[in-house]
């Protein structure tokens, strides 16, 4: 028996590779720039020629559909610069030749585990989507623009069959406006960007220590005093929902507590579990103000508030925070301690535990069901309950295994400046996962999120996009599709297409560095960003202690994480150093000659431009890595070896550029310290 079991694993783990190198061949000889990429592909010879009698026809008068078919056909003739004849989505018997058919079996609501899947069939004469809803019609029209193509015969779509859903049914971008506030229009163009990777969330964090974003009518003391005057009307709120809605995207919003809750105090601090007065928190951390669980008048409050938000967010799931209480105010307070003698609650997490249920009866009266972050100590609630994991993939399994519904979003946590391809490995289901699949059924998804102590409107683009593509196809494509190169090609496509739907990922750094450089030209100043990366974020404050209000401006909101530009000069290097050749020994000198002459071009704009200095001395390290970087070549190139002095005098100068400096780090030491290591 003990030798037929290691046969069958054996033959398992064939199958199980030959099926994940068959899917990933696939992709490869593809060559489609899709993302996420679809679960099944088939090409075929021929092209779906573009011109002037493109239409999209439809069988169905479902608003959301025409909507979405109208900004496919205005994304298409922006992208082409072909003038339609018909510049609006048609009934399907209107149509004549050179035809997008939409059809759809019928009308749903959005809401979770709905029908998001979709065929795509491109053939020389006729595009056909089918779907059984909206949604489904809405992903398929996504893919199609991904499609686009163009050759010396003009703009086209390549001939296949696509049979596509998602892996995962929670796919989500958590959006965090309380830390700094963000204005419709960022909200509203960072929905159209995840509705074109095909995310279905968008988790709406509203109130933190930082300040109460959104109008309450029932209690305006909330947005009124806690806000600085920075909140979203419930006309806007309306608003953004149904235009996420429009987009097949639910709106979960969040209301932190009972931690994370000083703005509510501002107005209201006999909610609190200490005397006030209270006043907004400027500062980024864990503090102290926390609601006071003992106080009935806290759910009196909280029942009225929360029937007032249930009329502005109508989907059925609601976030109440519940991390990151550190218990001070209840074990500083005697009623409190009080209170949990007389109803035998042992510690804070069993007070926190009483609070939570309490809140579940009100919220299940209002149809809501309860989204909460992991706590070590689980709270006892309904299954229902659907726990966030963030702090490590462990208890993601132990939530699920506990029998609830489980979301990850530890290693999704895009504000951490973190690369891409730690984001795209990051499964929640690995393959070699050994979990039963009842409890693979309770993980549901994941979310990025964007936590935004660092980002304001003119940089959280560049912090969720395009990262957040690729946790896209994470939580959508199959996870046998986890070729990290290949990500990164197709990558590189769709951030420049991401630019449709109004994102400022690429256009505000030049914008921002013409704001340094007072100037048009900004390539000087540009080279050295291009060659750096902002700090780990939890590391950004020292040595500096920041306050909200201060200003996001600086190089390292500049910097972009994972550069692109290091990432491809260390491939470059890679690729050398195995095969080397005379074009790749050029394209690497030729950036490091770049590099090592532009300290000097820089260093007169860093004298008369004060908030350049930080980075002074980070511009001359990168100059100095050049050199070594240029020598070390030279070495390579006439196949001598470096004698030991230079060698440890290089790495000495390597280890010393490695330092920090305003925030931020050089992204290309490593490979030039493998060109040090190959003429050892």
């Amino acid at each position: 028996m003990k030798i037929e079991k290691i046969t069958n694993t054996i033959l398992l783990f064939i199958m199980l590779t030959f099926c994940a190198t068959s899917i990933f061949a696939q992709v490869v000889e593809a060559n489609l720039n899709l993302m996420p990429y679809p679960e099944e592909v088939k090409i075929s010879d021929g092209q779906f020629k573009l011109n002037k009698e493109f239409t999209i026809q439809l069988n169905t008068e479902d608003e959301k559909v025409y909507k979405a078919a109208q900004r496919t056909i205005d994304i298409i003739a922006r992208r082409t610069g072909l003038f339609f004849k018909e510049r609006s989505p048609i009934p399907a018997e209107n149509a004549g030749k050179g035809s997008v058919f939409i059809d759809t079996k019928g009308t749903v609501q959005l809401e979770f585990k709905i029908d998001e899947s979709y065929s795509l069939d491109i053939s020389q004469k006729s595009v056909v989507i089918e779907a059984e809803n909206c949604f489904g019609a809405m992903h398929a029209l996504s893919t199609l623009v991904q499609l686009i193509d163009s050759d010396e015969d003009g703009y086209y779509f390549p001939c296949l069959t696509i049979n596509d859903k998602p892996r995962f049914p929670w796919r989500g971008l958590l959006i965090d406006v309380s830390r700094h506030f963000e204005p419709v229009d960022v909200i509203k163009r960072n929905l159209d960007a995840m509705a074109a990777v095909k995310l279905n969330v968008m988790h709406w964090h509203l109130t933190d220590d930082q300040g109460f974003r959104i109008e309450s009518k029932v209690y305006p003391k909330l947005h009124e005093l806690g806000s600085d005057g920075l909140y979203y009307t419930q006309t806007e709120i309306k608003d953004i929902v149904k235009y996420a809605e429009e987009r097949g995207i639910r709106v979960m919003p969040e209301f932190d507590l009972p931690g994370h809750a000083t703005s509510w105090f501002i107005g209201y601090p006999h909610l609190a579990s200490a005397p006030g007065p209270y006043t907004i928190e400027r500062l980024w951390g864990i503090f102290d103000p926390t609601f006071d669980p003992a106080n009935e008048d806290v759910y009196i409050f909280l029942k009225a508030f929360f029937e007032e938000m249930s009329e502005l967010f109508p989907d059925e799931y609601w976030h109440i925070g519940g991390d990151e209480n550190n218990g001070h105010q209840w074990d500083a307070n005697p009623e409190i301690q009080a209170f949990m003698k007389e109803n035998d609650l042992k510690d804070n997490h069993a007070l926190q535990n009483y609070f939570n249920e309490r809140l579940d009866k009100i919220l299940s009266k209002l149809d809501k069901t309860m989204v909460g972050w992991y706590t070590d100590e689980m709270p006892d609630l309904s299954k229902d309950y659907i726990v966030q994991a963030w702090k490590g993939r462990k208890t993601l399994y132990e939530t699920a295994k506990n029998g609830y519904r489980s979301l990850l979003s530890h290693g999704f946590y895009i504000d951490l400046v973190q690369s891409t391809e730690y984001h795209y490995l990051n499964d929640p289901i690995p393959p070699d996962s050994i979990l039963t699949d009842e409890v693979k059924e309770r993980i549901i998804g994941g979310e990025a999120t964007m936590w935004a102590e660092f980002v304001g409107p003119e940089t959280i683009d560049s912090r969720i996009w395009p990262r957040t593509a690729a946790i896209a196809e994470r939580l959508w494509s199959p996870g046998k599709i986890n070729d990290v190169k290949n990500m990164y090609e197709r990558l590189d496509k769709m951030t420049i297409q991401l630019e449709d739907f109004g994102l400022t990922h690429i256009k505000n750094i030049d914008m921002m560095l013409r704001r340094i450089v007072g100037d048009y030209d900004v390539a000087t100043l540009k080279n050295f960003v291009n060659a750096i990366e902002p700090l780990y974020t939890y590391s950004r404050d020292r040595p500096h202690i920041f306050l909200s209000h201060y200003p996001l401006s600086r190089i390292v909101d500049i910097a972009q994480p994972d550069p692109r530009l290091p990432r491809e000069f260390s491939n470059l290097v890679d690729s050398y150093l195995k095969n080397g050749s005379h074009e790749k020994a050029g394209k690497i000198k030729e950036l490091l000659e770049l590099w090592h002459g532009n300290h000097k071009k820089l260093a007169g704009l860093i004298k008369v431009k004060p908030i350049l200095k930080e980075i002074e001395t980070l511009s001359a390290d990168l100059s100095k890595c050049a050199a070594v970087g240029m020598k070390a070549l030279e070495y390579y190139v006439q196949e001598k070896k470096a004698d030991e002095t230079w060698v440890k005098e290089s790495n000495e100068i390597l280890d010393a550029a490695k330092k920090p400096r305003g925030e931020t780090e050089l992204s290309i030491i490593e490979p030039i310290r493998k060109l040090v290591a190959a003429v050892q």
